[in-house]
């Protein structure tokens, strides 16, 4: 499990408002894009969009789909082909890696926010970058590294919330300024030998599984297999035996069988949480174990107890992020990549890095937000930018 909880108390890491790191700081991106993402090409539409909006005094957020761990990255390259330099939110974790990793995060733009509750800090100071309308200011609002780039999770209306209330704030002092969103979509592609680098990796899996590599199998067959051995063995674990049916209903059924026990226990009703994503569950589950945990007030026992069911989260979480049909019928070089990758992550934490890479990236056209939104109704901000952000990477509603 990658250690993106920590039982220890939050430390707001607050914006960093000078430009002079960011900007020294940015002459660096391209070179780790290609060290440590295997990133080699780009490709940049509608930067025009954001030069307008800035221009016209704006405030400007930009919010990106997040499918894999170069994208801050792509999108601070992306602000510097325009000429700014960005501030994003990113979980505190990220900051916790190592004091240098923690200073150059904060000086390339990063801040921290708080994602096992709510970070009054954080968003307060994201609603002041947005009211000064200096820098833009960067939200992924899927929330979590999904590792699918033809696929989008449910979007966090965080990022509507506070640029409503910036809007407010702005509106009072200047009537016509505006906050705008710009839907950013980034694509992804692999140069490179998929069978070689794919079935390499498939044969160091497989070998972990204790299983002789299957050399004579093409990619999608090995993948499938890989995929329903992990899928049975989670269903040992928690059920004691394989479960049968489509692998959409068992996913879910794994999924619950996980966190029902758990919001049983923490929240109340737990069968009434199923309609939820994971990632909505695993919040309100983490927000409710933490405290204690961080106030250090519990005996080993429980605590070591508690740490399983993070864990557990953290493995319902991951099981959401393999759509069951991401690989049937013909799939892309990059799909059965990204999948190969999860299985790498998922049984390791770590995944190789895969080379060359290209990356391309589009800017949407500005969606205005309004001080006000209509109560009862679904947030046309948030419904404007999924439409936009589908149809920027040709992605299918669902």
């Amino acid at each position: 499990m990658h250690a993106v909880v920590l039982d220890e108390p939050y430390q707001f890491v607050p914006p960093h408002h000078g430009t002079l790191w960011p900007r020294f700081l940015q002459l660096f991106l391209r070179r780790r894009l290609r060290k440590d993402f295997g990133i080699q090409q780009y490709k940049w539409h509608g930067l025009e969009k954001i030069r307008d909006s800035v221009a016209a005094g704006h405030s400007v957020v930009l919010a990106p789909n997040h499918c894999r761990p170069a994208d801050p990255l792509v999108v601070n390259e992306l602000c510097h082909q325009v000429g700014l330099q960005p501030q994003m939110m990113a979980s505190w974790h990220v900051f916790k890696t190592s004091w240098l990793h923690g200073f150059v995060l904060r000086r390339v733009g990063a801040f921290s926010v708080y994602r096992e509750g709510t970070d009054r800090q954080a968003l307060n100071a994201a609603i002041e970058i947005l009211t000064q309308a200096n820098r833009p200011l960067v939200i992924f609002p899927e929330g979590v590294i999904t590792r699918t780039n033809d696929r989008l999770l449910a979007m966090m209306e965080g990022l509507s919330f506070i640029a409503r209330s910036a809007a407010k704030k702005r509106t009072k002092d200047n009537s016509d300024a505006k906050v705008v969103v710009h839907p950013v979509a980034i694509r992804y592609r692999f140069h490179g030998d998929a069978e070689k680098e794919l079935h390499a990796a498939l044969d160091d899996i497989e070998e972990r599984l204790s299983w002789r590599p299957q050399k004579g199998e093409t990619l999608k067959e090995r993948i499938h297999r890989i995929g329903k051995a992990l899928l049975w063995l989670k269903e040992i674990e928690y059920f004691g035996q394989p479960q049968t049916g489509a692998v959409a209903e068992r996913l879910q059924n794994l999924i619950d069988k996980i966190l029902v026990p758990m919001e049983n226990e923490w929240i109340g009703d737990g069968e009434s949480q199923s309609d939820k994503t994971p990632v909505a569950r695993v919040k309100q589950l983490r927000s409710a174990v933490l405290p204690d945990m961080i106030d250090g007030d519990l005996g080993d026992d429980e605590k070591d107890r508690r740490w399983d069911q993070l864990a557990g989260m953290y493995m319902a979480q991951q099981l959401g992020h393999y759509p069951p049909d991401y690989v049937s019928d013909d799939p892309t070089n990059e799909r059965m990549l990204e999948t190969v990758e999860k299985f790498e992550e998922d049984l390791t934490d770590h995944s190789r890095i895969y080379r060359p890479m290209s990356v391309e990236v589009s800017v949407g056209d500005p969606i205005e937000v309004t001080a006000k939104r209509v109560r009862g109704q679904q947030d046309p901000v948030m419904l404007q930018l999924e439409s936009d952000m589908r149809r920027m990477l040709g992605i299918a509603g669902e």
